[in-house]
């Protein structure tokens, strides 16, 4: 029993002992899987140097560089291969050992990582701790070139050469050292000094790039080609050379000055600001550095980041006050409407300062914040202490509070600051005067807003906006002809101008509705007409335009132009131009097209040569000019009621005016361009109006359409078929017939057709058909003293044919008349 007991317990520890020798097997495997894994991770952000092999000639790079080859590609692309080739490679080591293709490092499972699931599994086994040597980076010992003697004698000639400034026995003797040692940076180096002492330019930045490549680690190298790419304003190969520069001397401050200023100028705000933020990390007391972060931050729309790293400085326990800093910092939390927060930070300044005296700009953006937060006592100081400033800034920072007075609706406070300011540097431009206008109509002052209209007008004649302001203006105040002055051409007009205010649609249109209220219907035609007539063919003209449904090869020739503002001899072309992400993919879209279009345009010539047909080129230059949507003088007229009431009084003024011609050519355009726009009441009017000018005119051909259209809408109304009759009576059109045998087809009950078809047959001479006509009125109105007329005149045109005596049928014609008129 006791033997059966003791063999147990050895039996359960050597079980133990195996689990606990199987779990550290399983987790070295997991450290050695996590070591390759942070391995492959570094190795992927390793620089991948290029090295030549022995059949290539370096040399031959240079040539090809001046043939516009784009060589960075070529080294981008080996990089890119090189990098993937890596890859696959542990790929397939992990798929050898039965791994999955990637073990992830953070799993979530009921809000646990693994290595706590793990932590929880091993709870209360040993597992030893293991360090972890340091890994060996860069490329191995003795995988470059090495100097040979001859290399080395070589290289000591030519630089020997080079110091006695003979350049052509140093250049041949540099040239076998790169055939014998290809992957030696000194002799393109070397090189490439020659050539620059030489005046050829290209070529030193080329060979220099080559060393550079093979010795991507060596700052001084890139550092001279960012000087020589700010002088050629290459600014796609700056960008590229800084960042290389920055990888060889992380530490070097100048450079990320350099490139946060570059991608500031990019508009890459961000990247500059996260750029500024590691100059910071070098050296955090780095104010300027500090700022233009904050600035940054600023303009890409993050003001709490912003504030974060100028808070960060002015928190600083025992840190001197730099106002330029509270400055920003106070200009930050104004933007942030955070003004208790701003005059916090100003009073700090204030006791920081002692006995000194506060900047006058932190004392400006004090008495705003207090402006904001509604206390106006402090800006009755600021009226008296401003007079004693004596600063070339005092003029920006008045403007800079009265125009926050303005925006605050304290206008009395604007005013007063606004002409403080005009006494002080005067008013160039008129603006000053225009702001104190603005100031007084938004206090319900018109009169007093006028004065400074005029003043702002005399500095800005060609100002369109004032001048419509101030019209409105006058015409409130009941100054209609001082506004028919204001807004009519001056008396000595300039021709020289090439648009004279006058000539604007804007200007016009407000002059007409003057026109038109004073009841000056010639001059309300005449100002408005000719704009009115032109919007309208303009606006038919661009209902004609089709959108494009692709962009001509002229725009894609222009978007695929930023990806070849390179210089083709330089093996340094091929960069990543500059400019925004969308500009870059618009771009990158148009070049692709091109080249599709090249491809296919090729592959259309080659057929048609095979074919043996005549081969036409669809070059760019052949295409025709797309016709562009153009700007009407009175853009919008026709989208509104206002717009639609206007033609309606355009067009009464002129029937008024007799001017029917004129009036049907403004009818006609605007039911075919307006015609989805204006209300069905409208449409009525104009077609009203249109009918009224056939019944009118001696020459009624034109408004046919209109009457006909009014009985169509109106069957059974005896005015519009008397219009109509009236119209048709006069004109000799054939279609009138068909007209109104449709009419009685589709309302038969309807008398008027019937008559006027029975009348429109007695002036043709069909009696039998006239009579017809007449009788089928007579049964549907047999008390119509005019049906009665007719049919009787037809009855008694009949009988008198039959031999009747005349005096018969004028007893039967005077009775019908004679009842007629009695009713």
């Amino acid at each position: 029993m006791e033997i059966g007991e003791g063999g147990g317990s050895r039996h359960g520890e050597e079980e133990r002992r195996g689990d606990e020798e199987e779990q550290e097997k399983e987790n070295e495997e997991d450290v050695a899987v996590e070591e390759e894994e942070e391995e492959e991770e570094e190795g992927d952000d390793e620089e991948y140097a290029i090295e030549f092999d022995e059949e290539t000639n370096p040399l031959d790079f240079i040539e090809e560089a001046a043939d516009g080859v784009e060589l960075y590609q070529q080294f981008e692309r080996l990089e890119y291969e090189a990098l993937a080739e890596r890859k696959r490679k542990a790929l397939q080591d992990r798929i050898d050992r039965g791994e999955p293709s990637k073990k992830p490092r953070r799993d979530e499972f009921l809000g646990a990582t693994m290595e706590e699931i793990n932590e929880m599994m091993n709870f209360g086994m040993r597992r030893r701790n293991r360090s972890r040597a340091p890994k060996k980076r860069g490329r191995k010992k003795g995988s470059r070139n090495k100097f040979t003697h001859e290399v080395s004698r070589k290289i000591g000639d030519a630089t020997l050469h080079y110091a006695s400034g003979d350049y052509e026995e140093a250049i041949p003797l540099l040239e076998e050292v790169v055939l014998l040692a290809p992957n030696l940076p000194d002799a393109y180096h070397l090189l490439g000094l020659i050539y620059e002492a030489m005046g050829d330019r290209m070529k030193a930045i080329n060979f220099h790039i080559l060393a550079a490549y093979l010795s991507p680690k060596d700052p001084s190298l890139w550092k001279k080609l960012v000087s020589w790419s700010i002088e050629q304003k290459n600014s796609g190969q700056l960008m590229y050379c800084l960042k290389k520069a920055i990888t060889a001397d992380p530490n070097d401050v100048g450079l990320k000055f350099d490139i946060a200023l570059l991608q500031f100028e990019m508009g890459e705000y961000k990247k500059a600001a996260e750029s500024y933020e590691q100059i910071l990390e070098i050296y955090p007391a780095n104010i300027e550095a500090r700022k233009m972060a904050s600035k940054m931050y600023r303009k890409c729309g993050l003001p709490d980041r912003a504030i974060s790293l100028l808070e960060d400085h002015v928190n600083l326990p025992n840190s001197k006050v730099d106002l330029n800093v509270v400055d920003l910092l106070v200009s930050l939390y104004m933007d942030k409407n955070a003004h208790n927060e701003a005059l916090r930070h100003i009073e700090n300044a204030r006791l920081a300062l002692g006995f000194e005296k506060l900047p006058a700009s932190l004392n400006t953006k004090a008495i705003i914040c207090h402006a904001h937060l509604g206390e106006m006592e402090p800006a009755e100081v600021f009226f008296q202490d401003i007079q004693m400033e004596n600063s070339p800034a005092k003029g920006d920072w008045i403007l800079e509070v009265a125009d926050s007075f303005a925006s605050l609706g304290q206008y009395d406070y604007a005013v007063k600051l606004y002409s403080t300011l005009e006494e002080i540097v005067g008013d160039k431009n008129g603006k000053l005067y225009l702001k104190v206008a603005q100031c007084y109509i938004s206090m319900k002052e018109s009169g007093k807003a006028i004065p400074f209209f005029y003043k702002a007008l005399s500095k800005m004649e060609d100002d369109i906006a004032i001048r419509l302001t101030l019209a409105s203006v006058l015409v409130e105040e009941g100054k209609e002809d001082e506004t028919i002055i204001l807004l009519s051409p001056p008396k000595s007009s300039d021709i020289a101008q090439s648009k004279p205010w006058w000539l604007n649609g804007k200007i016009k249109l407000q002059l007409a509705k003057v026109y038109r209220d004073k009841g000056m219907l010639e001059a309300f035609a005449d100002t408005i007409f000719p704009s009115l007539r032109e919007t309208l063919i303009i606006e038919s003209m661009n209902q004609k335009v089709r959108p494009a449904k692709k962009l001509p090869k002229t725009v894609l020739f222009e978007r695929a132009k930023l990806l070849g503002e390179q210089q083709p001899q330089n093996i340094f072309h091929g960069f990543k131009p500059i400019g925004t992400t969308a500009e870059l993919a618009k771009a990158a879209r148009a070049k692709k097209l091109l080249q599709k279009k090249a491809s296919l345009r090729a592959e259309r010539k080659a057929a048609a040569i095979a074919a043996g047909l005549e081969w036409q080129s669809e070059d760019s230059e052949d295409e025709t000019p797309r016709k562009e949507i153009q700007e009407p003088p009175l853009p919008g007229l026709l989208m509104n009621m206002e717009g639609h009431q206007l033609i309606l009084d355009l067009c009464k003024a002129l029937a008024s005016l007799k001017r029917y011609r004129e009036e049907l050519e403004i009818i006609n355009r605007t039911l075919k361009v307006a015609n989805n726009a204006l209300s069905e009441e409208k449409k009525e009017e104009l077609r009203s109006l249109g009918a009224q000018i056939a019944y009118s005119t001696g020459d009624p051909k034109h408004g046919y359409n209109y009457v006909r259209h009014i009985v169509q809408q109106h069957p059974y109304s005896n005015a519009a078929w008397n219009c109509f009759y009236k119209v048709v009576s006069r004109v000799e059109n054939r279609f009138s017939g068909k007209f109104l045998n449709r009419m009685k087809a589709a309302w038969r009950d309807c008398v008027p057709p019937i008559v006027i078809s029975g009348h429109h047959f007695t002036a043709i001479s069909q009696h039998q058909a006239a009579t017809r006509d007449y009788l089928e009125a007579y049964k549907l109105q047999p008390d119509n003293p005019l049906i009665n007329l007719c049919v009787g005149f037809r009855t008694s045109t009949s009988v008198s044919s039959k031999g009747l005596h005349f005096s018969t049928i004028i007893y039967a014609s005077a009775t019908t008349a004679r009842k007629l008129c009695t009713m």
